[in-house]
């Protein structure tokens, strides 16, 4: 039961409620980003084909991502302490239930347990920070997610030693416990502000701000239609299963979702939030193609073993690229998310995402050299992993706070709605025998979505939000239903 004078308790402060989500983020950040330590270890030991292994890692990113919205309800009506401590009790099972798992079926049934809680808790942080910083929320949001996106390393060495030394199965027990025994014990720390402990909203020139709380439902639109659109999901991936044609069940399911999806959210929801939506997949795909591939890509430019020295630091060019990932995917979140504070959202997104295409481009004309190829893939992770405090903020900033863990979770699925296309590349360099193709794709969608948050998201969201804080502040008999899209 919350405190009845919280304004007095030492968690009732948003850095203390910043530092516990953080540290709630680095401890379920080894669930996607340790995955690939143990991978080598589990084909050694059951002799299962590589392939068949990462489907587990694709049902982690799955569950992890498209439940969030679900989660997020229950952020938003109950609080986020029974989400977080469920989440890291569902972490801790997860890895437990690896250590033990004897086969594929138990190890996907494991990481989706994994993508539940891991979802439930990353939402809830998110969430939480948003609404604790209402003056700066991409810093805040940028922050939370730098724990996610860079916990990992703080464990890699340990989880390694530990594999090498125990073997995958003692590592998956022990760290599935320590990790989620802390999120337990720190969930029951965190909870959302009350009315008087953050200041209201005020007026910035560079930052567009709503004053409107959007439920979730007058976003994307009816319950109803997209219970529909699950329904014809299942039976069409049932059917196209059972015709063979199993490989492109993603790409069909990406397409209902921007088809049937969009077209409800524009008809009966806020056309404004497809829009957004449709640039976190643009922008997150290209950046997860790049970060699923790069081994497959250094090996194919023959840089992998290559040593590389930068900053008096020398390391084959592959394991020096996947260092500099990790680090840089962190530090971007909080670095783009204070500058989105003080120049604005899209100004931000315009330098990011077109700073994200040329890297890509970069990558494709200079990857080849392995100075270049450690460089290059620095700078097109860097200018990735800011989407992660960008977009949150972008939507609370656009819907109000009320609802914020819900309706940012709602945007978060566009993940894994991006992660649905990454297989396709392998498809394309297949066929095409380069990976050329591929960057150039990924490249041009960047600069889309670059040349988008500029020309189109920034004049439309100032004029919803316009719209938006015209009803809020209307006296309550005379207020009307605001018009679809405030357009």
């Amino acid at each position: 039961m919350e405190s009845a004078r919280p304004t007095k308790s030492f968690f009732a402060s948003p850095w203390v409620q910043l530092i516990i989500g953080v540290v709630c983020m680095v401890m379920i950040a080894n669930l996607q980003y340790g995955w690939t330590f143990f991978v080598p270890d589990i084909q050694k030991k059951f002799g299962w084909d590589r392939a068949s292994i990462q489907v587990a890692f694709t049902l982690f990113v799955l569950f992890e991502t498209w439940l969030v919205p679900i989660e997020g309800w229950f952020v938003d009506k109950y609080g986020p302490r029974i989400v977080i401590f469920v989440g890291g009790v569902l972490c801790g099972i997860a890895w437990i239930m690896n250590s033990f798992a004897d086969s594929l079926a138990m190890f996907y049934a494991a990481q989706v347990i994994g993508g539940i809680g891991a979802g439930g808790v990353y939402g809830t942080c998110i969430g939480n920070a948003l609404k604790w910083f209402p003056g700066r929320r991409g810093l805040a949001a940028g922050i939370t997610a730098a724990g996610f996106g860079a916990g990992s390393a703080l464990t890699v060495v340990p989880i390694i030693a530990m594999i090498k030394n125990s073997g995958f199965q003692a590592a998956f027990f022990n760290f599935g416990l320590g990790q989620g025994i802390i999120v337990c014990i720190f969930a029951f720390a965190m909870f959302a502000p009350k009315p008087g402990q953050v200041p209201e909203v005020a007026a910035q020139a560079a930052v567009i701000q709503s004053r409107r709380q959007f439920a979730p439902n007058e976003i994307i639109g009816p319950n109803s239609w997209w219970i529909i659109g699950a329904l014809i999901a299942l039976a069409g991936g049932l059917g196209m299963w059972a015709a063979g044609a199993g490989f492109y069940i993603p790409l069909a399911l990406a397409a209902l979702i921007f088809l049937l999806g969009g077209w409800v959210v524009v008809t009966k929801g806020q056309p404004i939030f497809m829009l957004m939506y449709f640039m976190f997949v643009l922008v997150g795909a290209g950046g997860l193609i790049v970060t699923a591939n790069l081994a497959p890509i250094s090996l194919d430019l023959k840089v992998s073993t290559t040593p590389v020295t930068v900053l008096w630091m020398t390391m084959p060019a592959l394991t020096f690229a996947a260092t500099i990932d990790r680090i840089l995917n962190g530090l971007t979140r909080p670095f783009f998310g204070w500058i989105s504070d003080h120049i604005g959202r899209e100004n931000t997104m315009f330098i990011a995402f077109f700073l994200e295409g040329l890297g890509i481009f970069a990558l494709y004309e200079l990857g080849a050299d392995p100075f270049w190829f450690v460089v290059l893939s620095g700078i097109v992770f860097f200018a990735w992993g800011e989407i992660y405090s960008l977009f949150p903020s972008t939507c609370t900033d656009t819907f109000g706070t009320k609802f914020a863990t819900t309706n940012a979770g709602l945007l978060y699925t566009a993940k894994g709605t991006a992660s649905l296309l990454v297989p396709y590349a392998s498809s394309i360099q297949k066929a095409t025998g380069s990976w050329d193709l591929v960057f150039i794709i990924a490249a041009g969608a960047n600069i889309l979505a670059a040349v988008l948050a500029v020309a189109i998201l920034k004049p439309w969201r100032r004029k919803v939000v316009a719209a938006n804080d015209a009803v809020a502040t209307r006296p309550v008999a005379a207020a009307a239903p605001l018009p679809r899209g405030a357009h």
